[in-house]
């Protein structure tokens, strides 16, 4: 059973970085070059998938933001 915990919380921590990225990217335009950093295909298809990860995390939360605008309100 500890090793179910174990596994949820690293992939929670590994969403929250893609996030955070993805956060990055679309604050500053810095972007991870993944070219540079993965030479394979395969493992660079990977990488960019757990980036889209975060992409879409950031655009669900939006969403959920702007259904809810009892509770957040928009910064001007």
């Amino acid at each position: 059973m500890a090793f179910i915990g174990k596994a949820v919380h690293i992939g929670v921590d590994l969403v929250l970085v893609s996030t955070a990225l993805a956060g990055l990217k679309r604050s500053t335009g810095w972007s991870l070059k993944t070219n540079d950093v993965v030479k394979d295909s395969d493992y660079r298809s990977y990488l960019q998938r757990y980036l889209d990860v975060g992409e879409w995390t950031l655009d669900f939360a939006k969403s959920q933001m702007a259904q809810h605008p009892e509770w957040f309100e928009k910064s001007r």
